[in-house]
């Protein structure tokens, strides 16, 4: 049986991404966008995991593992926050969470911490490799198939040949497919520097893979949310 888990985050875009990527995964996801709808679902139907935004609306992720914790609910909770500082990190173990994923992430990751949360607890874990999967550790999105160890990419039955970079920020997109990735984040992942705000270093390489990937009457892949960054996603 799927293990039940609850995921609370109040970004629609990266709230329906981690629903649809858990699904795949194999998990039963009952989704809602703030802390009080979680903890009204956590008592109607109480789930093997839960995954917490920690800033939301109201009631926000810190709030909810503390309620839980008070009413002697143990269920492992994977907390997602933007806040890197340790001591954000400290209020949250102390306020009752299991772990902590910061954004923006890769969801490979939140599958191996919830393995881990669960195998932790006791609850049984379903083996990702019982599940069909794309080969030899490669990703798929929005029609995208990438193979991050031989670095090559397809579109549909198509291959594209890519450049270093071009194949580094395409992979970075596809592992965080449906969410917004802003430019300081890309620019630290793919260059390891912030060019700042008048570099049209990214503008241009999004060009490039937008003149690659793109077909005549098919969905572009790649969008601009403006003045935050990218986003992989077929409309």
């Amino acid at each position: 049986m799927p293990q039940n888990l609850l995921l609370a985050e109040d970004d629609r875009a990266i709230r329906h991404a981690l629903e649809r990527a858990l699904t795949l995964e194999g998990y039963a996801v009952t989704a809602v966008a703030d802390g009080v709808e979680a903890l009204a679902q956590a008592h109607r139907t109480p789930p093997d995991v839960l995954v917490l935004d920690v800033m939301m609306p109201g009631i926000d992720g810190l709030q909810v593992c503390r309620v839980l914790r008070a009413e002697g609910n143990r269920t492992p909770i994977l907390m997602l926050t933007a806040l890197v500082e340790t001591a954000d990190r400290i209020a949250g173990l102390d306020a009752g969470a299991d772990d902590y994923v910061v954004k923006p992430f890769d969801v490979e990751e939140v599958f191996a911490r919830l393995r881990a949360l669960l195998r932790r607890t006791g609850a049984p874990v379903d083996v990702p490799s019982e599940r069909p999967r794309m080969p030899d550790g490669q990703i798929a999105a929005a029609g995208l198939r990438i193979d991050p160890q031989a670095r090559r990419v397809w579109r549909g039955p198509h291959e594209v040949e890519l450049t270093r970079t071009e194949f580094d920020l395409l992979e970075l997109l596809v592992r965080n497919a449906g969410i917004v990735l802003d430019h300081t984040t890309i620019y630290d992942r793919i260059w390891g520097y912030d060019f700042g705000p008048g570099s049209k270093n990214l503008a241009v390489y999004v060009g490039y893979l937008r003149r690659k990937l793109d077909e005549p009457g098919a969905p572009s892949l790649i969008h601009t949310v403006r003045g935050v960054g990218y986003v992989l996603r077929e409309d």
